[in-house]
């Protein structure tokens, strides 16, 4: 598989866009950590009231990500984008007012349809079509700890079969306790690529070689120290390597996990 890379967004601790990425591999320090992304303007303002840390984290990235894509192909456009968002656990945050709410028994009202409407998995990818009026396929998945892996490889295959642009999405939010004292999530991280076939990828940051291999392979991690040490805070920060090879410009070979196996990952300027 093979595709060209358009666009990136990012949001991660002390890195709110792809500039302090490059700050941070230039030397400079991480400012403070960083909240999730203020709510998209672009959703209605009952959308925006309702959409929760996780939705705002990955409209955040992905709208950035073809904000930038869109310099090097001014036709392209997010209600035609075909797109994959992954997350290790999606809306974490409104889960837990769910199961507050369940194991109350005083709570007479019981489940509020607006929470629920909020808590299912593809609720960024509902919200991003929603936002910019988009029909295009829009996948959401999920693979705990290979969901970075996982989601890559979904969209690297539509890009190959589909010969069609495709917006990958990563993402996962702080869960509040006691969920996080199951699933570690120290901070907001997400990141969007907009992919290409290889011949529509003029322009292009960086250029990705993909092949699934069925044997078991560790994570590489980031050779930067400041982006090594993020790797286990937030299961999204998995892809900090592979975008540490895209703003250095340099070539480098990258293993990520999947359930089964592993992506093995060619980066090219």
């Amino acid at each position: 598989m093979r595709a060209a890379i358009l666009g990136l967004g990012l949001w991660g601790p002390g890195m709110p866009d792809v500039a302090a990425l490059r700050a941070v591999l230039a030397g400079e320090e991480r400012s403070r950590a960083d909240d999730t992304p203020p709510p998209p303007a672009l959703l209605a303002a009952n959308e925006r009231r309702r959409a929760g840390p996780a939705v705002r984290l990955a409209l955040a990235v992905a709208d950035a990500a073809v904000a930038m894509a869109a310099r090097a192909d001014p036709d392209l456009s997010p209600a035609t984008l075909r797109a994959v968002f992954a997350s290790s656990h999606g809306e974490g945050a409104v889960v837990d007012d769910l199961l507050k709410t369940l194991a109350d028994p005083g709570e007479a009202a019981g489940v509020s349809p607006t929470q629920f409407h909020n808590s299912v998995h593809n609720v960024a990818a509902g919200y991003w079509s929603i936002a910019h009026g988009g029909r295009a396929p829009a996948d959401s998945i999920a693979a705990h700890d290979a969901s970075f892996g996982a989601g890559l490889l979904k969209a690297l295959a539509e890009v190959t079969a589909e010969a069609r642009k495709v917006l990958f999405c990563l993402f996962d939010a702080p869960l509040p306790f006691p969920l996080s004292a199951c699933r570690r999530t120290d901070f907001a991280f997400g990141m969007a690529l907009v992919l290409a076939p290889e011949e529509g990828g003029t322009g292009a940051l960086a250029h990705l070689t993909a092949e699934f291999v069925p044997v078991a392979a560790a994570l590489d991690r980031p050779r930067h120290p400041a982006l090594a040490a993020l790797v286990d805070g937030n299961p999204a920060a998995q892809s900090l390597a592979l975008l540490e090879a895209i703003a250095r410009g340099t070539p480098r070979t990258l293993a990520v996990p999947l359930l089964s196996g592993h992506l093995t990952l060619a980066v090219t300027p």
